[in-house]
């Protein structure tokens, strides 16, 4: 069967600032079966939580800070309160990740997360950018040594785009990656550099027929998220949600 899409909020955070809940019934509206949240402008983590029950949207994870030091009670707190199991962070930019000692210490701090998450039944993933693909170090890009330090319960979030923008094949990360990429970020565009404006999926360069065949098995969430686009928003994530379902690499609410 295929993944169920839902839509990280941060794509809609503009619309959002002057009306959290009209944008989150309109997204529920479109037919998506969840959401992910990145923070609750103009409202809050109860609201929220009771907001998508209402609409009978998912919840299957939440960006925010990792559980570590005076964020650990804050992140694990609002999981909860959402009902989610999974918290996603991550770390940036390129020269966070440029030596060993840096990506030692990185993936140090994201395996404590871990523990500080696991006694409350919540796994914690870290979301890619292209800085973790092309940051060569001693002859290897940083993600590789991402795979060997974190802890085995930590999982990716594989943004396929930022994969492909940071130089590797989505496939080959999907496939080496596993069942350690539960959620994939969805999104598309020219793929040729960070700043370049992003499109309706399906409307890009992206290969989704071999992207998704790569993740058939193992990928639990497809999440849309476009960073801006040249285009309105809200067409935007209509033409995802329309592309995805309709060629049925995923499956929405209604």
């Amino acid at each position: 069967m295929a993944a169920p899409i839902g839509l990280q909020l941060y794509t809609l955070r503009e619309a959002a600032q002057n009306g959290y809940e009209a944008v989150v019934r309109r997204v529920a509206e479109i037919g998506y079966a969840g959401v992910e949240p990145a923070g609750f402008p103009g409202s809050t983590a109860e609201a929220a939580a009771k907001l998508y029950q209402e609409l009978g949207l998912q919840v299957p994870s939440m960006h925010g800070k990792f559980p570590v030091g005076d964020a650990k009670n804050e992140s694990i707190e609002t999981a909860l309160t959402l009902g989610t199991k999974r918290i996603i962070a991550g770390i940036g930019r390129g020269d966070k990740w440029d030596t060993l000692d840096k990506i030692k210490a990185n993936c140090d701090m994201i395996n404590e997360a871990a523990v500080n998450a696991a006694p409350h039944g919540i796994t914690v993933g870290y979301h890619n950018h292209w800085w973790e693909f092309d940051t060569i170090v001693d002859g290897r890009p940083a993600y590789k040594y991402m795979i060997e330090q974190l802890d085995p319960s930590v999982f990716f979030q594989i943004d396929t785009y930022w994969v492909q923008v940071g130089g590797q094949s989505v496939v080959d990360v999907l496939k080496q990656l596993g069942s350690r990429a539960p959620v994939l970020h969805i999104k598309d565009g020219p793929a040729d550099k960070p700043e370049a404006d992003m499109v309706a999926v399906g409307s890009g360069v992206m290969d989704w027929d071999s992207i998704m065949a790569a993740s058939a098995d193992t990928a639990e969430w497809h999440i849309v998220e476009l960073d801006r686009c040249a285009s309105d928003m809200f067409t935007a994530v209509e033409e995802s949600h329309k592309f995805l379902t309709g060629k049925g690499f995923s499956r929405g609410k209604n």
